[in-house]
């Protein structure tokens, strides 16, 4: 019957064979279920090549994560985050041996690529923070002097892992306050350019790193804070906004996110309490979806195979809308924890009535 087909979700194993995302897989699973679809997880790891099948992870209701050898996929859902890891390399190699399959979404480029590539659209320059490859401790030192405040990030780092913030402190030197790769939070230091950049080394920040223009996000209680944006195909094969939430980070922290210690807040609410006017806050919430639906629209146009995006936006104190960062694996958690339970169930759901629609067109061909 029509919209009946398999949808395998492709995951990665981190230590051992755990799966990081299991909770989510689970919801998604059941969301498909409903929908009279059969769907499962494997890894790149769990693949019988000879019979084209996988030993795939199913759950079952009262009895939990089940391994079953499964068919290939009629439909992809690719869900593996990246990692510099011989594993990450097996997932290049199935997308490679296995191009017939049809794919939702596909890897997206580095932080650094994907700047150059919006760079160049008139519309979303202007929404983008100077950003520029880290070239050692004098070149960053210009660049605090040039913007006031700075931050270096990994080219392919997620989850606000080894984001260092870098202002100056009035007196020729320079604060600075950041995570290290493993996401614990940098005691706030304060040293030359020279000292600066020993740190950035002993980070392992001195080489694929960005330097960023810093947009001022301090709110007055001294925690920074942001936007995360998601954005879907629909079961039309449409771009919309699911929802928007706004993070605040923990205490000390120079990043916002939820893993590292942040909290969720409605964005309504954050933008109310920020610009103390119900109009200005409407004004800037329809900003960041315009923004939202100009960059997926763009990315789409050069990558091909998209089915969601996550946007980390940035509103400075007068209102304008910031581009900090692009997340192709975007989680659903922040709709959850800010009690938007129907928006966390169309975040689930979205990505299972895409793949319905995207099979049922190619079948049509």
């Amino acid at each position: 019957m029509a919209g009946t087909f398999r949808l395998g979700v492709m995951a990665l194993y981190l230590n051992g064979n755990r799966l990081e995302e299991l909770p989510f897989f689970r919801r998604l699973l059941k969301e498909a279920r409903r929908m009279g679809i059969e769907a499962y997880v494997y890894t790149p790891e769990d693949v019988d090549d000879g019979k084209r099948r996988v030993l795939a992870h199913v759950y079952e209701e009262g009895r939990g994560w089940q391994r079953r050898w499964m068919p290939f996929p009629d439909v992809v859902f690719d869900r593996c985050r990246y990692q510099n890891t011989p594993r990450f390399r097996k997932l290049r190699e199935f997308r490679g041996r296995y191009g017939d399959l049809l794919y939702m979404n596909r890897p997206l480029a580095n932080k650094w690529a994907i700047h150059q590539l919006l760079h160049k659209d008139k519309d979303i320059r202007p929404h983008l923070p100077e950003s520029v490859m880290y070239r050692g401790a004098g070149a960053l030192a210009d660049f605090v002097k040039k913007h006031g405040i700075a931050f270096v990030k990994p080219v392919n780092g997620t989850g606000g892992r080894g984001v260092v913030r870098i202002e100056r402190a009035g007196d020729g030197r320079f604060q600075v306050r950041g995570r290290d790769k493993q996401r614990r939070i940098l005691p706030k230091l304060r040293g030359s350019a020279e000292g600066v950049g020993r740190l950035i080394a002993r980070l392992g920040l001195a080489d694929n790193s960005l330097m960023q223009q810093g947009i001022e996000l301090t709110l007055p209680n001294g925690r920074v804070h942001d936007y995360r944006m998601l954005v879907q195909k629909t079961g039309e094969g449409r771009w919309e906004v699911t929802g928007c939430a706004g993070r605040v980070g923990a205490e000390r922290s120079v990043t916002s996110n939820l893993h590292g210690g942040g909290k969720a807040v409605a964005a309504g609410k954050l933008l109310r309490k920020t610009f103390g006017s119900e109009s200005k806050a409407s004004a800037v919430e329809e900003d960041m979806r315009e923004l939202g639906l100009l960059v997926v629209k763009r990315l789409e146009d050069h990558y091909r195979d998209m089915c969601e995006l996550a946007l980390d936006l940035a509103v400075d104190r007068d209102g304008r809308v910031w581009l900090l960062e692009i997340n192709p694996k975007p989680a659903r958690e922040v709709f959850r924890r800010i009690g938007e339970s129907e928006t966390y169930r169309r975040a689930i759901r979205t990505p299972v009535e895409y793949a319905r629609w995207l099979y049922e067109r190619e079948r049509k061909k």
